[in-house]
């Protein structure tokens, strides 16, 4: 196999004209967006998330491209979500048949079926789920770490603040395509949930670990075309596992090679060890860093005190432990403004930004969230944009604008709760945690 360091000369670089790069600002401009792309489509519709749920919103989705596929029967549609999710109901919430169980029935009600491929990236959903993110519609890429439910597209009263990007450009989105058809829907481990009889995920077993071992020598495939300085160039990367990832090792060397700033979002505070290396070494040789990371109760697994009890609801605690932690180790450069940690908090809304910006000219578009699970578990991608003339400056200013209106900063790590200041459920859950050393399991998997 090819080393790490030699595999970036082979990917692919596609030259984007900036005026073909736009940014949405919120859930619902994505919702509508997307929709309206799906309903005008007229060549192919591929649409990659970890999920696309049974509710309002996700069926809204599944009869748009339903709809567009009886009026355009030659239309080429491909969905694609985590086989394991798909089969399966929410955490927490009662046994259930998952969401293939309507995949199966919109399949009966129409003429023509679409497909929906359940991906197992490994025999159990606890050790790696599909995280590939990216919806191409004819020649536009919409990129978000958004997967397709109510609270992602903001159907009802409340929303999962994400990123949303479009970007309009032929050859990279033939280069998505060509991934998903090439390296993840020919492969025997991938079977359409759509079909009443499907395979086991035991008899699957072989299939699993072949597809997780080609997934692991994968990446996007195109040229390396020349940009001018009027374009800004985008490369796709994708990377599972630790090993000879191309995706782990860009956030690396982007962290490394940081001269002024960086700005780091993550959605749950659980950096991997040499992330958390190389935002420190930045810190110390004078770069700015900025943390932009969700509050304890914009946490999707956040439970409110007066509601009734899960375990489940003690991971936002966890997080908010690791982010004191850090805090306190760099309360010096917090003071100095080396170091800014801005939290999120909006109503009764989450968030579940990720990304990297690094100097005001490269960007990580990801729905990698920077933690160890993302890091050596998940099937993850990324778009990274190299923009030496800043041609999308004013775009990215006005997205972390748009951010920054519900973040506050934290001038001390005091100001953020300790355990103590925790409900006594929680406290004794993550005392119990702690003692028996389950918080390590559970910061490499969650």
């Amino acid at each position: 196999m090819m080393p790490i360091r030699n595999l970036f000369g082979s990917l692919p670089t596609f030259a984007v004209e900036p005026d073909q790069f736009h940014v949405l600002q919120s859930a619902l401009s994505f919702r509508e967006y997307l929709l309206e792309a799906i309903r005008h489509a007229t060549s192919r519709i591929y649409l990659v998330a970890l999920y696309l749920e049974n509710d309002e919103a996700g069926r809204e989705v599944l009869t748009a491209a339903y709809e567009a596929k009886q009026r355009r029967p030659e239309l080429d549609i491909v969905i694609c979500v985590d086989w394991h999710r798909a089969q399966r109901g929410l955490i927490g919430a009662e046994k259930a048949a998952g969401n293939a169980a309507m995949y199966q029935a919109f399949a009966e009600q129409y003429e023509h079926a679409i497909p929906v491929y359940g991906v197992p990236v490994r025999n159990r959903e606890v050790f790696g789920v599909l995280h590939l993110k990216g919806f191409i519609i004819d020649d536009t890429v919409i990129y978000s770490g958004a997967s397709l439910n109510n609270v992602y597209l903001h159907f009802q009263d409340r929303y999962r603040f994400d990123r949303y990007h479009v970007i309009q450009n032929l050859a990279l989105a033939d280069s998505m395509v060509g991934f998903i058809r090439n390296e993840m829907i020919c492969h025997p481990g991938v079977n359409n949930l759509a079909l009443a009889e499907l395979p086991s995920t035991k008899a699957l077993k072989p299939a699993i670990r072949q597809l997780r071992l080609s997934l692991g020598k994968a990446s996007y495939g195109g040229e390396k075309q020349v940009v001018s300085d009027q374009q800004v160039a985008v490369t796709p990367l994708v990377g599972v596992g630790k090993r000879f990832n191309a995706l782990n090792q860009k956030i690396t060397e982007l962290l490394a090679d940081a001269k002024q700033e960086i700005v780091l979002c993550t959605p749950y505070f659980n950096l991997p060890k040499v992330v958390l290396r190389e935002v420190k070494r930045a810190i110390k040789r004078g770069v700015k860093v900025h943390v932009i990371v969700g509050d304890k109760t914009a946490n999707d697994f956040y439970i409110a005190p007066d509601q009734p009890f899960k375990a489940i609801g003690g991971l936002p605690y966890l997080y908010e432990m690791n982010l004191r932690k850090f805090a306190r180790a760099n309360e010096s450069h917090i003071e100095s403004g080396g170091l800014s940690i801005h939290l999120w908090q909006h109503d009764h809304n989450s968030y579940h930004l990720k990304g990297l910006w690094v100097d005001r000219r490269a960007m990580l578009l990801t729905g990698n969230n920077v933690n160890p699970r993302a890091w050596a578990l998940d099937l993850e991608n990324g778009l990274l944009i190299d923009d030496p003339k800043q041609h999308l400056l004013t775009k990215f200013m006005a997205e972390f604008d748009n951010i920054h209106q519900h973040t506050q900063r934290i001038a001390s790590y005091s100001q953020l709760e300790s355990i103590h200041d925790y409900p006594d459920k929680i406290q004794r859950l993550l005392k119990k945690v702690i003692r028996t050393r389950a918080d390590r399991l559970l910061k490499r998997i969650l």
